[in-house]
C-alpha cells in the first residue's frame, strides 16, 4: 500500500532537532504553524494510511485519530519529571484496543524524534502490574505454555531488537534480550522493535514497511494482551 509520494521530509527530522536544542515555550509559539505543517499533518496522514492494514489485523483497534489514543502528546507532564523542559522532540503514532477497567492492551507503534525512527510493539503493566493484561491475560497463557517465548524468538530474533523491565526494589531496571517464561512474573514492561533510518521515513514506501512490522508483531500483542 505505498503512498502516492512520501509523507514525512527532512523537514520533520530538522523541526525535532530545533526543538531539542531551544525547548522553551517562546520558540514552540514561534514556530506552531511549522509544527502543523512538519509534524501534525504527516502523523495524521500516516495514521490514515496505516489504519486499513491495522484493522485489517483486528477490527477492534483504535484508530479513530485522536490524540493520547492515537498521537503521543507533545507537551510533557513535568510536575513529578526530573527535565522540565516543557515538550517532547519526539512524536509516536500508535495502535491499542480496548480492554475491561483500566487494562492497557498494550500497542504497535511508529516513532519519529531527532534523528531515528523505530518501529514495534510494546506492553507495559497497567495501572498495576496485578491488574494488569500482563499479569491476568499473558502470565496464565504462557503457563500453559511456556514454550512460547522461545518461539517467538527464534521467530523474529534476526529482525527486530527485544528488550524488557523487572521491578527490582520499587525501581524499574531495563534487560535486553527476550524474556524467559522464568523471567514472566517480575516482567513490568517489554518492548520490541526495530530502528530505521530517518531516509526510510521519508520513502513513499514507508507506510507499507511499517504494516509489514506490524503484521509480523501483531501476534506479540495478541497473545500478551487480548481476550
Amino acid at each position: 500500500m505505498p503512498a502516492a509520494k512520501s509523507i514525512f521530509s527532512k523537514e520533520t527530522f530538522q523541526f525535532f532537532r530545533e526543538l531539542g536544542r531551544h525547548n522553551k515555550k517562546v520558540w514552540m509559539d514561534a514556530n506552531r504553524e511549522r509544527y502543523q505543517e512538519t509534524v501534525v499533518l504527516p502523523f495524521r496522514r500516516l495514521l490514515e494510511e496505516l489504519s486499513p492494514a491495522v484493522l485489517k489485523l483486528d477490527e477492534r483497534f483504535d484508530a479513530l485519530g485522536r490524540r493520547g489514543a492515537n498521537f503521543s502528546r507533545i507537551n510533557r507532564d513535568i510536575r513529578f519529571a526530573k527535565d522540565k523542559t516543557p515538550y517532547h522532540p519526539h512524536m509516536y503514532v500508535k495502535f491499542s484496543l480496548p480492554l475491561p477497567g483500566e487494562m492497557k492492551s498494550g500497542q504497535l507503534y511508529t516513532g519519529i524524534s531527532a534523528d531515528s525512527v523505530t518501529v514495534g510493539f510494546r506492553v507495559y503493566a497497567e495501572p498495576k502490574r496485578k491488574l494488569s493484561s500482563i499479569a491476568l491475560i499473558a502470565e496464565p497463557r504462557i503457563a500453559e505454555n511456556p514454550k512460547w517465548l522461545a518461539q517467538q524468538k527464534k521467530r523474529l530474533d534476526k529482525k527486530y531488537d527485544s528488550y524488557w523491565y523487572a521491578s527490582v526494589k520499587g525501581e524499574w531496571t531495563k534487560h535486553d534480550g527476550w524474556p524467559t517464561a522464568a523471567d514472566w512474573p517480575r516482567l513490568q514492561g517489554w518492548i520490541v522493535r526495530k530502528k530505521v533510518s530517518p531516509s526510510a521515513a521519508t520513502r513513499a514506501t514507508f507506510p507499507a514497511d511499517i504494516s509489514k512490522t506490524f503484521r509480523d508483531l501483531y501476534p506479540l500483542l495478541k497473545f500478551t494482551a487480548l481476550q
